[in-house]
């Protein structure tokens, strides 16, 4: 089985090209410090960053490809800083793609973003991407010194200067949010002549999806509180305007998806044992019931074969994808859970993923992007 990937930035275009067929698994954790419900113990902000580490030293023990950090400026949330965090891991780290599973484009300068991830690219040698967000929770905005009320403005203001940053070796450049910048070179420059692959991460927002189409980056849906049809109607709108800005095909468009799963050997234990997270969990606790919620969204509690099938049903909804992470540490579960989870992840579920997703997989459907093929492919450009 073969499918094509090569992305290259020629312009806003992303090319691609042959190699072997590959998707990308993985986690990605919000980082909230909250009481497990089953003792009444909240975990001090040490204990909450050490496990977040462990679980990304885990990921790559069980062979997953990605581990994601939030990023969140307000308790019960720990991970402010995920630079910090993931230079760290990718000094104890080999393979393991970093990521965040949200830089606030909207809050965070670009030009301190520029120069923060073409660092930490160059620290995990190239083992890095974003995901771009706006952030919803309205008073980390003016602690910035900006505005939710124009939180898509700056979004598309502040990524469009990014880019530049990471493209252009001096900028000239005035907009509506930040002071002028006149002859900048942000440093160090990207790793390779290569700036790290972003993704537009969303929930609900067509801009966002409107955004990464027209840059021809990667959209990554959430998909973990909203129903099938949401997540089809998101994707399908990002594909569509990934073609009409004239980066391909849609089925060509890099898509990601979020996910929550809690398994057991049997599934009537998970059920017994996630039921008291889920009902106090500060996202969808004290709300529908667990059966009405794994019922309508993606959550899916359950054995690891329940998992399995969920999760390719996703293909159904969404077509051929390039990357899947599944957020397991979410709700106060205690890390010694969470990396029972990850063991029977690695071990029981992903192996059988990637067999499952490659069968039927058309040989020209891209790849998840990586630093090689993204050099590979800028170094095919200029040969």
């Amino acid at each position: 089985m073969t499918a094509t990937w090569k992305s290259l930035d020629f312009g806003n275009q992303y090319l691609f090209t042959s190699k072997e067929a590959y998707m990308q698994f993985g986690v990605f954790s919000v980082g909230d410090a909250t009481p497990d419900p089953t003792n009444g113990r909240t975990p001090s902000e040490r204990e909450r960053i050490k496990a977040m580490i462990a679980i990304a030293l885990k990921a790559e023990e069980v062979g997953l490809d990605v581990f994601a950090t939030g990023e969140h400026h307000n308790p019960p949330f720990v991970p402010s800083s995920p630079t910090t965090m993931l230079g760290y891991i990718a000094a104890r780290t080999e393979k393991l793609i970093l990521s965040t599973a949200t830089t606030l484009i909207t809050t965070n300068d670009p030009v301190k973003i520029a120069e923060d991830y073409g660092m930490l690219q160059h620290v995990a040698d190239g083992r890095v991407d974003l995901m771009m967000g706006r952030g919803n929770t309205g008073p980390v905005y003016p602690w910035f010194g900006q505005d939710i009320r124009q939180g898509v403005n700056l979004a598309r203001e502040n990524y469009a200067l990014l880019r530049r940053l990471w493209r252009e070796d001096v900028v000239d450049w005035e907009g509506k949010f930040r002071t002028p910048l006149q002859g900048f070179t942000s440093t160090p420059r990207p790793l390779d002549g290569v700036p790290p692959f972003v993704w537009h991460g969303s929930i609900r927002s067509p801009e966002i999806a409107e955004q990464a189409a027209f840059y021809g980056d990667g959209f990554f849906h959430n998909n973990i509180f909203w129903p099938a049809d949401h997540t089809r109607r998101m994707v399908q709108l990002y594909r569509r305007r990934y073609a009409f800005h004239g980066h391909g095909r849609a089925e060509d468009a890099i898509v990601g998806l979020g996910g929550q799963v809690f398994m057991r050997k049997n599934s009537q234990d998970a059920v017994r044992e996630f039921r008291p997270y889920f009902d106090n969990a500060p996202v969808y606790g004290h709300g529908p019931s667990l059966e009405e919620f794994t019922e309508q969204t993606p959550l899916t509690v359950g054995s690891p074969q329940q998992v399995i099938e969920r999760t390719l049903s996703f293909r159904e909804t969404v077509g051929d994808y390039q990357r899947q992470l599944f957020l397991m540490d979410h709700a106060g579960l205690s890390l010694k859970t969470v990396l029972e989870q990850l063991d029977i992840l690695g071990e029981e579920v992903v192996p059988v993923l990637r067999k499952e997703f490659a069968v039927g997989r058309p040989a020209d459907v891209p790849d998840a992007p990586t630093h090689e093929s993204l050099r590979a492919a800028r170094e095919g450009a200029v040969a």
